[in-house]
């Protein structure tokens, strides 16, 4: 089961277990992550789960889509290791993927 970190604004860090297939999004809702609030539930609407990739694992994540990156023009904080977690895929791959959650989410 692949793990992930997320590193909160304020430095807090918590290393979750995470479902291969599940998205980094839903992975942080099951695990009371509370700095991603996620409003639209997964449907890439709101910009409210977006993280910052950590810079050693953006290759392994990969690029946001047209859809994600009109998303992201909405967001706070963006730059450019941001992605919406719930637009990551968690694979195998992934195995200690770190992410970082901005001090605000919202639109």
């Amino acid at each position: 089961m692949p793990r992930i970190t997320f590193i909160e604004h304020d430095g807090t860090e918590h290393t979750v277990d995470a479902d291969t297939g599940a998205t980094v999004m839903e992975a942080a809702l099951r695990n009371g992550i509370s700095s991603i609030v996620a409003e639209c539930g997964g449907g890439c609407t709101c910009a409210t789960c977006l993280v910052h990739v950590d810079d050693a694992w953006s290759a392994a994540v990969g690029p946001p889509s047209a859809e994600e990156e009109e998303m992201l023009d909405s967001a706070f904080e963006v730059k450019p290791t941001s992605r919406l977690s719930c637009q990551i895929k968690v694979t195998e791959s992934l195995d200690g993927l770190v992410v970082r959650t901005p001090s605000y989410q919202g639109r």
